[in-house]
């Protein structure tokens, strides 16, 4: 059973989520919370799999609740709500450590699997928004950092950089397998040796640091 910590300060929001998410079999909420600081002390106590995080709330922001659950090394895993006008919010978001965000009108549906991904350990960023973060990384990359970043890459072999570049163009597994003539198996062995080489956390740190490094470009 998944646990969530849903987090938001509107009320009404808050009943929708937790409506969805106990229809769902494999989910139970864990607690509701009004605005960041609530949410560390929440997780902190529940240990919940994913917070269910908004971004802008009065008094501490999801940002920085996210960057305190984060760094605190729980089991706890964030997964950050936003609009199409909080880009910005977004990016800053995923630098503190959330395992991905979506949409705030994203289909149900879609939530429910994301939330899924994000308890199991891997990562989701919605389609929609992925565009803008990939222009934002890109403009706000520096050249101590990109260097930095190309170090990283460096320890990476040839094939690896190729299923990190797929990867950073949003690809799932099955589609890097079928791009690069591999077996999927074949293709999670690859990703988890590239997170483990370059020191990320899960999928969205790696697309961060491809970007960050210059690997991958917005068209």
């Amino acid at each position: 059973m998944t646990t969530v910590l849903i987090v938001d300060d509107q009320t009404l929001q808050r009943l929708g989520f937790r409506m969805l998410l106990e229809a769902q079999p494999d989910m139970t909420v864990a607690g509701e919370a009004v605005n960041g600081s609530e949410a560390v002390r929440m997780a902190a106590e529940l240990h919940p799999d994913v917070v269910l995080m908004d971004v802008r709330m009065p008094g501490m922001d999801g940002i920085e609740a996210t960057r305190r659950i984060a760094e605190s090394g729980g089991r706890s895993r964030v997964l950050v709500l936003t609009t199409f006008d909080l880009d910005e919010y977004a990016c800053e978001a995923l630098r503190a450590g959330a395992s991905g965000f979506f949409l705030k009108d994203a289909r149900p549906d879609e939530l429910v699997v994301g939330i899924r991904a994000v308890a199991a350990g891997d990562s989701v960023i919605s389609p929609g928004i992925t565009r803008r973060l990939i222009d934002t990384y890109t403009q706000r990359r520096t050249i101590g950092r990109t260097t930095a970043h190309e170090h990283r890459l460096a320890q990476l072999t040839e094939r690896e950089l190729e299923v990190l570049t797929a990867l950073a163009t949003g690809a799932t597994n099955a589609e890097i397998a079928d791009r690069l003539h591999l077996a999927e198996s074949t293709v999670k062995s690859h990703v988890s040796r590239i997170l483990t080489k370059i020191g990320a956390r899960d999928r969205v740190q790696a697309v961060i640091l491809a970007y960050d490094a210059g690997l991958v470009r917005p068209a």
